[in-house]
């Protein structure tokens, strides 16, 4: 009998952890906005945004574990006035002509309790790969109650100097160190 209640036992405690795995979700980029800041002469602060952006977090609840991979497109940066889209784009700024994506990809994610609370992964710009450790400002793993499937949330920011990324033009009266605030929403597949 205790042989069997062991057996018993056991099988359970594997099938709920079959049950439990790692869940892709992908970043909706209709709700997922990245966006940098910086001081521009001291004058104001600049917000931009970019708005095209794609990837997928694998997020495994039970393990507490996830990983993060996404996908900038530079072209789609947003400076609310078209001139200065073009400009920022340009070869002495982003080269988006050269170098029409930037990345993300994490390495590690640090958990706090239940929620993910600093993301540390490779940033590339301009070609140029550089650590970074996001730091998660808000995190919420829900059901979407449109699309009545499991998804995610979240902001994250971090603070870099752009002319690790080869991106240092007019510094330092256009400020090296630039803000970025990343904006995420994922639906599971």
């Amino acid at each position: 009998m205790k042989k069997l209640l062991a057996t018993s036992l056991v099988s359970a405690l594997f099938a709920g952890q079959a049950f439990a795995a790692a869940q892709t979700y992908h970043i909706d980029p209709a709700h997922t906005f990245p966006s940098f800041s910086y001081s521009h002469l001291g004058l104001s602060t600049q917000q931009l945004r970019l708005d095209n952006t794609s990837g997928t977090v694998v997020y495994d609840k039970e393990a507490k574990t996830a990983e993060v991979d996404i996908k900038l497109d530079m072209t789609a940066i947003s400076t609310g006035f078209k001139e200065f889209d073009k400009h920022i784009q340009a070869e002495d700024i982003f080269d988006t002509a050269k170098f029409p994506t930037a990345s993300f990809k994490s390495s590690k994610v640090n958990f706090e309790g239940d929620a993910p609370k600093t993301i540390e992964g490779d940033l590339t710009i301009k070609g140029i790969t550089k650590p970074v450790v996001l730091e998660v400002t808000h995190f919420l793993n829900t059901t979407h109650p449109m699309l009545e499937k499991d998804a995610i949330g979240a902001n994250a920011t971090t603070k870099i100097l752009r002319s690790d990324f080869g991106v240092d033009l007019h510094a330092p009266a256009v400020s090296d160190e630039v803000t970025i605030t990343i904006s995420l929403e994922a639906v599971a597949e």
